[in-house]
């Protein structure tokens, strides 16, 4: 992780403890967006293209064939596959989609905590590219190239500080931003506004109520959050390195 505080010390002659305290204001920062509405109508197309990636990855896991993503203005999004309509590989294709931010989330946060920021951005570069194959629609494909645009530009041109800065922020987002879906979900849900979510059809699946699908989702994806978290967090509570 020194290797994350080293990028900003040097990038911009700050302390350690100073730096440290720049992780822990990303962190904030990401939570007020996380909270707010405006800003987080925007930045969850991010959640919604590593949602979709999700169920795209599983189905072809589990021998789906996969048709196509489609991302939508609302920043909902559909990943259609063919194959098997029940079974083992369709409760995992089904599973999939809320959970890949999470996961991805801590992946990245444990990626920075052994000191390979740049890995981050090559995973994030991977997963563009993976989803840009699989669009079929035009707003789709804008915010991919978006996406990738703004990775491009922190990758290329942005010095070694600016990019530890960006890989805390989308790390954080993803962990943190990986909660408000679940209770944007149940929201729904009680509307009659979300008759075939996820985890209706988990329990259309499995024979299990939707409201422990749900609960199964919240134990995984908020225990990938503290963990992400702490794993963020340690450089900067943890005293000089």
């Amino acid at each position: 992780m020194q290797d994350g505080i080293n990028d900003l010390t040097q990038a911009f002659s700050l302390d350690a403890t100073t730096a440290g305290t720049i992780i822990l204001i990303s962190g904030v920062a990401t939570l007020i967006v996380v909270l707010s509405n405006g800003p987080w109508r925007l930045a969850r197309n991010v959640l919604t293209i590593v949602h979709e990636a999700g169920h795209a990855l599983a189905a072809l896991l589990v021998g789906r064939r996969l048709q196509g993503i489609r991302l939508h203005s609302d920043t909902s999004g559909v990943t259609v596959s063919r194959g098997r309509p029940e079974g083992p590989g369709m409760v995992l294709t089904s599973l999939a989609g809320y959970p890949a931010p999470a996961l991805l989330g801590l992946l990245f946060s444990w990626l920075v905590w052994a000191e390979q920021l740049s890995a981050v951005l090559v995973i994030t570069a991977v997963l563009l590219l993976g989803v840009l194959i699989l669009i079929r629609n035009a707003y789709g494909v804008f915010s991919i190239l978006l996406s990738a645009a703004v990775l491009a530009a922190v990758a290329w041109l942005a010095p070694p500080g600016v990019q530890a800065v960006f890989v805390y922020l989308v790390t954080w987002f993803l962990i943190l931003g990986s909660v408000r879906p679940l209770f944007e979900l149940q929201s729904k849900r009680r509307r009659g506004a979300a008759r075939d979510s996820d985890i209706d059809q988990l329990a259309r699946l499995t024979g299990l109520p939707a409201a422990i699908w749900l609960l199964v989702l919240g134990v995984l994806i908020v225990g990938c959050a503290v963990v992400g978290g702490m794993l963020l967090v340690d450089p900067a509570v943890g005293g000089p390195l």
